[in-house]
């Protein structure tokens, strides 16, 4: 197993470089000129000035010395700056990071925990109300784009009912937790529903495949009692479709929800994605695009391991 897993580490590392050449490459060669966003037009219309902007930020360095440059810099902790604001850029993920953290894991652990016990209660009274309800539940979920939901919820409950913030978050330091739950609930809701029904699905189906083999029918001829066959026979063997779907959720604590921070002015990573995209401020795009790809071939590399420790026949292969 320690084999398999340092095999798996070994296959990200040129995966991870690969992803930061297209990321940088592709940035570069785009036709946009982010230095005329950070200067005035005075600035803008004198060449020699713009020269010198470029030559100070090492624009004008062959494009593979400033990729090394680059990648150095990140892995000493130093991001850059931003083109726009010249705020560095390690700040903005540090302020905006909490906030996207916070709205993910809570929307994880909601829709996580309502969403396989709809499933495993779907299919345990399969073709039941119960069943009918949750997979009515799952098809709306699956349908309803998640904006189209985040503005239902926030004319509904927010203006017209008024019993909740139409949107934004409170500051850290001012207040505590329980003070930003009002703004949380909103976002996160709607954040949810739609991983809910996604997982409710999985856990439904898998179960009901499960149910369906041989060693369910022996155990009940056994006479073990039914919460143990669903629980311990059933449902266990069915953990690893749900497994993969929930590990596979891990990127969004990094880059959140970009539909759902703009919905609901949410500051968080997602909404300083589409900032940088927006205002073309590059240095952002890349940093914010890196976390991204790294989250998602960690997320693939745990789908991976817990793979092979569901089956050890995939560890030969």
């Amino acid at each position: 197993m320690l084999k398999f897993i340092i095999r798996k580490s070994l296959i990200t590392i040129p995966m991870l470089i690969l992803i930061s050449c297209i990321v940088f490459f592709a940035i570069q060669f785009s036709p946009i000129d982010p230095i005329s966003y950070s200067v005035s037009p005075d600035v803008a219309g004198n060449s020699e000035n713009m020269d010198a902007l470029r030559e100070h930020l090492g624009l004008n360095d062959p494009l593979y010395v400033q990729y090394f440059h680059w990648i150095i810099n990140i892995l000493k902790g130093d991001f850059g700056y931003s083109i726009i604001t010249g705020q560095p850029i390690a700040e903005i993920l540090a302020l905006r990071l909490p906030a996207t953290i916070e709205l993910s894991v809570i929307a994880l652990v909601l829709s996580t925990f309502f969403g396989v016990l709809l499933g495993l209660i779907s299919a345990i009274k399969q073709n039941s109300i119960i069943d009918y309800f949750s997979r009515n539940i799952g098809v709306i979920g699956i349908s309803i784009p998640e904006f189209f939901f985040g503005i239902i919820i926030i004319q509904v409950v927010a203006i017209q009912l008024g019993w909740l913030p139409v949107g934004g978050r409170i500051g850290v330091e001012d207040t505590t937790f329980w003070d930003r739950l009002p703004n949380l609930i909103l976002p996160s809701l709607t954040l949810a529903f739609g991983m809910l029904a996604v997982l409710l699905r999985y856990t439904r189906n898998s179960m009901l495949d499960v149910l369906s083999k041989d060693y369910i029918k022996t155990a009940r001829s056994k006479g073990i009692p039914e919460w143990k066959v669903y629980l311990f026979h059933a449902f266990r063997n069915s953990m690893g479709s749900i497994l993969i779907i929930l590990v596979f959720r891990l990127p969004m604590l990094i880059g959140g929800s970009v539909i759902i921070e703009t919905v609901f002015m949410w500051p968080g990573i997602g909404s300083a994605i589409l900032s940088g995209v927006s205002s073309s401020d590059y240095p952002v795009i890349m940093i914010t695009t890196m976390m991204l790809a790294a989250a998602i071939l960690i997320a693939s590399f745990l789908v991976d391991v817990l793979a092979a420790l569901l089956d050890p026949r995939i560890q030969l292969d």
